[in-house]
């Protein structure tokens, strides 16, 4: 591609300096010395639920609006650009978003219709390459290698013109990262919202990433956050700092991920999504639970609809996977490793066994969950042989 830049709009490779795009007139060029040789793309649609929610009612166009909850024990699933600049935040409790937004509007989820739109936008990608990878209803992972003798277009401009057709057929708009693998396309999509296009190339990764927190790097939540505080790491560039034996020694096989990551590089690739990654329900309660007693009855329903649901889908979990929100709104996850099952009270007997390790006292607001490394009954391995294959 000889192009030297990218119309954000049309989507035209436009040579030289110029400062507008020859085909559309428009003054939103991109630049960048990689930019046309890089396959990895990473969309992320920009206030996904809100867009969409405006999208049918436009009247609230420029207003502030949460889909959410609306009773003082909801949260925010999703606002909207207007009310971020009030200091609305996903996860915020309704109370608080209204405090500090007292004018927005309030929508309960559609979590349907949310998934209707995703699927359509999912199709758009897929017309232009197979290799897309689902990562939530709202972003997905795109391997755009090959693009150029397909359709005789740089995968920067397949990804513009992906995200035009979400703006013309979908009304919706979205970002986009551009890279040479998925960390660095990913983290390149959260650098300019909304609407935005950014590009971390090969010869970008180390040095972007070195003055940057660790929490940057995918796999970094909060556990593995205060360990490498603990030990003085808190930028990219400390991790950068050490060599792979020692941050294998201390974090153990993360500790190799650290040492990649730190350097922009990830061999990950994009996997297109064949079957459900996991299977999970939850609930958020009405007040706060604390007994064991109480938390495994509220269990035991989940337990049964996570299992109907393996059951339609003709599915086996090996891994049980137990959700729990404190009152503060802390999360733990806790996993346990178990013979194929699709059974409700094999799923239940395994989350009870974790849930008697933290229930202590605790007050919790939410409790789910769930089976993840799914199979199919005819590929389900000898669960002894897989367990010594792990």
């Amino acid at each position: 591609m000889t192009g030297s830049a990218l119309c954000r709009d049309c989507a035209a490779a436009v040579r030289g300096d110029a400062p507008r795009c020859p085909k559309c007139d428009s003054r939103r060029l991109f630049r960048h010395p990689e930019l046309h040789a890089l396959p990895i793309g990473h969309i992320d649609c920009d206030s996904f639920y809100a867009t969409v929610e405006k999208r049918d009612r436009p009247e609230l166009a420029s207003l502030p609006v949460i889909v959410g909850g609306d009773d003082h024990r909801g949260v925010v699933a999703a606002c909207c650009y207007v009310a971020r600049m009030s200091g609305v935040r996903s996860a915020m409790t309704i109370r608080e978003a209204l405090d500090r937004c007292p004018d927005a509007t309030i929508i309960r989820p559609n979590i349907a219709k949310y998934k209707e739109v995703g699927h359509q936008a999912r199709a758009i990608m897929e017309a232009f390459t197979p290799l897309v990878e689902p990562i939530s209803i709202d972003e997905a992972y795109l391997d755009l290698t090959g693009v150029e003798d397909r359709l005789n277009i740089s995968p920067a401009q397949a990804l513009a013109e992906i995200v035009h057709r979400f703006e013309r057929d979908l009304r919706i708009t979205a970002s986009i990262g551009l890279s040479h693998n998925k960390l660095l396309a990913k983290i390149a999509s959260d650098l300019d919202k909304p609407r935005g296009f950014s590009v971390l190339g090969r010869a970008d990764g180390a040095a972007f990433l070195a003055p940057k927190r660790v929490t940057i790097l995918w796999g970094v939540g909060p556990a593995l956050e205060r360990r490498l505080f603990a030990d003085g790491i808190t930028r990219v560039g400390d991790l950068q700092d050490k060599d792979e034996h020692w941050l294998v020694k201390r974090y153990g096989a993360m500790g190799r991920v650290l040492f990649n990551f730190s350097r922009g590089e990830d061999s990950r690739r994009v996997q297109p999504e064949s079957v459900s990654k996991s299977v999970s329900s939850e609930e958020t309660f009405d007040w706060d639970v604390t007994t064991l007693t109480a938390l495994s009855q509220e269990l035991r329903p989940l337990a049964e609809k996570v299992a109907r649901r393996l059951e339609r889908e003709g599915l086996l979990g090996r891994s049980v996977v137990l959700k729990l929100k404190t009152r503060d709104f802390q999360q733990l996850t806790r996993s346990r490793r178990v013979e194929p099952t699709r059974s409700a009270e094999a799923i239940l007997a395994a989350g009870v066994a974790l849930l008697e390790r933290e229930a202590d006292g605790r007050a919790f607001r939410l409790i789910g969950i769930g089976c993840t490394d799914l199979t199919h009954p005819d590929s389900a391995p000898d669960p002894e042989l897989d367990l010594f294959g792990a």
